[in-house]
């Protein structure tokens, strides 16, 4: 989405054209979903397998903070960050450390690492109680760590909470400053990637072409009519947007874009960071998330920076849900508020070979997008997405290289 002054008022009913302080339209480039990628995680091991990141260049987001009480504070990063840390006091910090110690040593094939606990049947309440964490250590830990939007988690298996843990710290070791990673001009260049892939491998692309209805004969898809003419085929993907028959409502997510022209307070003026605030902390079911950019990654003009606010609307007057979010990101040149419907679909597509996805969520990350792909594939194919067997069979055909 750019913002120039024939964009401006696009998707956002604003009355004037952006201020000369904006700069120029070109230099803007504003997600309007906003998403980072874990840098080992299964996006990033997507764009690897598909050599897609020949088309991309990534930055490290520079940081990852966590709010409690009112402020906000980094979330270690390293060993001497966390002793160094105001999160938590010094018993607390080496009962955190005997923990991460823990979850990095754990291997569910190797019992001798799980120290009683059962990874398939202790719940994660019982794992932080083993270890005596207090409150805002769990908080933080599920919530900035494993990444969970609610407390749900606590009272099934410990298993995919482990599993979480260790993909932060994974992604962590890989950079340094942040598990987090972000495209150069931004997540636009995501599917212009793919697009060039798939070029190079006979795929034909119609741009700007309006669906004017999904064919089917028999109950089953045979192809897309647009304006007048019908591209056939055996099997669609689409998003909800597209089936308003086959998906049902599953709730809502808001998302507020603000125009800065300054760093985020007490962020060590860190020119992109992620900001969590765990639902407990300002009394919701759903944590809120901010993601910040800014002309470091060629997506704002020169000296500004965007923030986006995203979180699971929960009552009936959205903008004052995300208002301990927008207090940490005074002054605001501008924002611009989007209120989106969730979908899922009711038709999985076996019958009608129509797949739809799910639409994105408020995470900050693609993990729960990815396992929607894969999702979409076994649907499609009737088998699991596996990368280490996709590689394999590609070192087959194409010999060992570089992945």
């Amino acid at each position: 989405m750019g913002l120039a002054s024939i964009k401006y008022p696009f998707r956002f009913t604003l009355p004037d054209s952006p201020p000369e302080s904006m700069g120029r339209g070109r230099d803007w480039n504003v997600d309007l979903i906003p998403k980072f990628l874990m840098a080992n995680g299964q996006l990033v091991k997507m764009l690897l397998y598909t050599e897609v990141t020949r088309y991309l260049d990534f930055k490290v987001v520079e940081g990852s903070f966590v709010y409690k009480g009112g402020k906000i504070y980094k979330v270690p990063s390293t060993e001497t960050e966390a002793l160094a840390s105001n999160l938590m006091g010094m018993f607390e910090k080496r009962r955190f450390r005997k923990f991460l110690v823990f979850v990095a040593n754990f291997d569910e094939n190797d019992p001798k690492t799980f120290e009683g606990v059962d990874p398939k049947t202790t719940t994660m309440r019982d794992v932080y109680k083993k270890f005596d964490l207090g409150q805002d250590v769990i908080d933080f830990t599920g919530h900035a760590l494993a990444l969970y939007r609610t407390d749900d988690y606590l009272d099934v298996p410990c298993l995919e909470t482990i599993n979480r843990i260790k993909l932060y710290s994974e992604s962590l070791a890989r950079y340094g400053k942040s598990p987090y990673l972000y495209p150069l001009y931004g997540l636009g260049e995501l599917p212009q990637g793919f697009a060039r892939l798939s070029a190079i491998y006979g795929g034909t692309y119609m741009l700007n072409k309006p669906v004017d209805e999904i064919v089917m004969e028999g109950g089953k898809v045979i192809g897309v009519k647009s304006e007048g003419e019908v591209a056939r085929c055996k099997q669609l993907i689409c998003d909800p947007s597209y089936i308003p028959d086959r998906v049902r409502k599953a709730g809502q997510v808001i998302r507020v874009i603000c125009i800065l022209s300054h760093p985020i307070k007490n962020t060590n003026d860190a020119n992109s960071c992620q900001i969590i605030i765990p639902q407990n902390q300002v009394n919701r079911n759903s944590d809120i998330y901010v993601c910040m950019i800014s002309y470091a990654h060629n997506v704002a003009a020169q000296g500004k920076y965007i923030a986006i606010v995203s979180t699971t609307v929960e009552t009936s007057e959205p903008e004052a849900e995300i208002e301990p979010a927008l207090e940490l990101l005074e002054p605001i040149d501008q924002k611009f508020v989007a209120i989106s419907d969730l979908y899922e679909p009711t038709d999985d597509g076996t019958d009608s070979q129509v797949f739809a996805s799910r639409s994105y969520d408020a995470t900050t990350h693609f993990e729960t997008t990815c396992n929607d792909i894969k999702d979409i594939y076994k649907r499609m194919t009737g088998s699991d997405f596996d990368f280490e067997n996709m590689k394999r069979k590609q070192n087959d055909v194409f010999g060992e290289d570089e992945q």
